[in-house]
């Protein structure tokens, strides 16, 4: 693997990494040997320590890191097989959003998942993740086939949010997420929902109403991006920091919250370390979820899936004893 780009917080990780290099290219004695495994102990210890306090806007940072895993990894990676599927027969190929059939261990799947890109050619291709309409009309028409079989539905999330342009306004992108959104809620098939990396917004939503909701470690899964929310309420992206805080949208947050079910764990460091432990253990939550989902019966799963979704969020009722005239002003119900 090519050198990580180095985020600020890691930069005493680096520097402890340099001198274990160094120590490695001098002569090899027993006092040597004795400081590199000391070393390793200390480095292993710093990278635990910086990253079991990563302030928000931190792992925002990592959830954006140019090397952690997108969805055509963990294609390669989790699953036994895979073949793609294109187009939402209407208008186009939408890249930023991969669907297909795949296999893991025993289990038919339907893959779907947003695609950011590696390179210069593929970023453009796919717009960083964020998507047009004909990537959710693609999404929902591939997810009913999976249902029409009776096959689960897996989707990978990581977008910053739907392609915000002209042409996708044009193509009528709300309507399309909104009404992906409302068939994942009838879908009678179990879905799992997992977000590997950004999940901003709408964009990140569209393809995100399932069974089972998790996210990586260090993903973030918010109704706005910091750089976003920062503009509007201090009109300015410098307060990112600021915002980021505030939308407590990191894992432990949502997991606290009841947003999501689950926190997958990722490797010391961050995935981008090391693509194939986050894949083994994206593997095995995949496993033990899709071993429990499928023995649920359909109607059972959708109604759960419909009760979950009704449940998130908290509503503050005015008490009775408040007049007419009160409640018009203040509003009788606010979230």
């Amino acid at each position: 693997m090519p050198e990580l780009q180095r985020l600020d917080f890691e930069r005493p990780i680096y520097e402890m990494e340099a001198r274990l290099d160094a120590l490695r290219k001098s002569a090899n004695s027993p006092e040597i040997r004795e400081e590199i495994q000391r070393l390793r102990m200390g480095l292993a210890e710093l990278t635990r320590k910086i990253y079991d306090n990563l302030t928000a806007w931190e792992t925002v940072e990592v959830a954006r890191h140019p090397e952690r895993p997108q969805t055509v990894d963990y294609l390669d990676l989790v699953f036994d097989e895979f073949v793609e599927l294109h187009g939402d027969k209407t208008f186009g190929d939408d890249r930023a959003i991969r669907t297909g059939w795949a296999k893991l261990d025993e289990y038919k799947v339907m893959v779907v998942g947003h695609q950011k890109g590696r390179d210069t050619k593929e970023r453009q291709e796919c717009r960083f993740g964020c998507a047009y309409p004909e990537g959710y009309r693609k999404a929902m028409a591939k997810m009913r086939m999976a249902a029409k079989f009776g096959l689960p539905i897996i989707c990978f999330v990581d977008t910053p949010g739907a392609y915000p342009g002209v042409a996708s306004e044009e193509r009528g992108v709300a309507q399309t997420i909104a009404e992906s959104m409302f068939e994942m809620a009838t879908l009678e098939t179990p879905i799992i929902c997992v977000v590997i990396g950004e999940g901003g917004s709408g964009g990140a939503i569209g393809i995100c109403v399932g069974d089972r909701v998790a996210m990586l470690q260090f993903a973030y899964y918010s109704v706005i991006s910091p750089e976003g929310c920062a503009g509007i309420l201090w009109k300015s992206a410098e307060h990112k920091d600021k915002a980021a805080e505030a939308l407590k949208f990191t894992s432990k947050d949502l997991l606290r919250f009841g947003v999501i079910d689950d926190v997958i764990e990722e490797p010391l460091g961050g995935a981008h370390r090391d693509h194939r432990m986050a894949a083994l253990k994206l593997k095995q939550y995949l496993r033990a979820q899709l071993r429990e989902l499928v023995k649920k019966p359909v109607a059972d799963l959708v109604e759960e899936r419909y009760q979950r979704f009704r449940k998130l969020g908290v509503f503050e009722l005015a008490p009775p004893e408040t007049n007419a005239e009160e409640s018009q002003n203040c509003g009788a119900v606010s979230k």
